[in-house]
């Protein structure tokens, strides 16, 4: 998250292309990236790209040739520089921003596809990390957050529209899949797996450590470095 206004280059999928990023506002991350690289998206396609932060997945979701695109964002900085975004990057007829929790400024839209990146890290992660201040993190094990929103799906995303999930090591990954199943049954597959360095003040600290050894969280280690992984789940209506 930005302490000050910064622009940055978008340098992944449909990019390269410039992001301002407003205070408080996330800077993309590893799992924007691996999103953007999962998403697959028609020109009859309507998305909703929940937890938009600048609005990234949204402008690839336009840039890859959908019809309509909405973001939101619990956050009104997140939602001004994503509107500031879009005018820049002469998507303002394709991408719409809207500031709420969750789903709930959308109810009125019916969706095509879902891009679910909402916060799954754990609270006292996020306390050790630093990553968040103004908005929530995803709750005490990183699932409450993300089953919160896949409960909320309700009939905004259409019969045969897609939810890319992503899920990973860093959270109670069983849990949140749990939910995905109890609304998508088994139509859930994984498309995408990465891993990536977990930050040494977060691999250090006595909150993961207790996580690791209660089952929440689990790591790899490769050499001095703690891995965690992140998948990226198509789940179909």
């Amino acid at each position: 998250m930005t302490s000050e206004a910064a622009t940055i280059q978008w340098k992944g999928r449909t990019g390269p292309f410039p992001l301002t990023l407003g205070r408080g506002v996330f800077s993309p991350t590893s799992t924007s990236r691996t999103l953007a690289d999962a998403l697959e998206i028609g020109p009859d396609d309507t998305v909703i790209d929940v937890g938009c932060g600048s609005g990234v997945l949204a402008f690839v979701a336009a840039k890859l040739g959908a019809k309509k695109v909405y973001g939101v964002d619990l956050s009104a900085p997140a939602v001004e520089a994503a509107t500031r975004n879009a005018a820049a990057l002469g998507l303002s007829d394709i991408c719409e921003f809207r500031q709420g929790d969750l789903l709930e400024p959308v109810r009125d839209v019916h969706a095509s596809v879902l891009i679910g990146d909402v916060s799954g890290i754990p609270d006292d992660i996020a306390n050790a990390s630093g990553w968040f201040e103004d908005v929530p993190s995803g709750g005490p094990t990183g699932a409450e957050l993300p089953s919160k929103f896949l409960r909320s799906i309700g009939d905004i995303l259409v019969p045969g529209g897609r939810l890319y999930l992503p899920t990973g090591t860093i959270q109670n990954e069983k849990a949140i899949l749990a939910t995905a199943r109890e609304i998508f049954g088994d139509r859930i597959e994984a498309v995408m797996e990465r891993e990536f360095p977990l930050p040494d003040l977060v691999a250090k600290s006595k909150e993961v450590a207790r996580m690791v050894r209660d089952g929440i969280v689990s790591f790899r280690q490769r050499g001095s470095r703690m891995l965690w992984q992140l998948r990226v789940w198509r789940c179909t209506r």
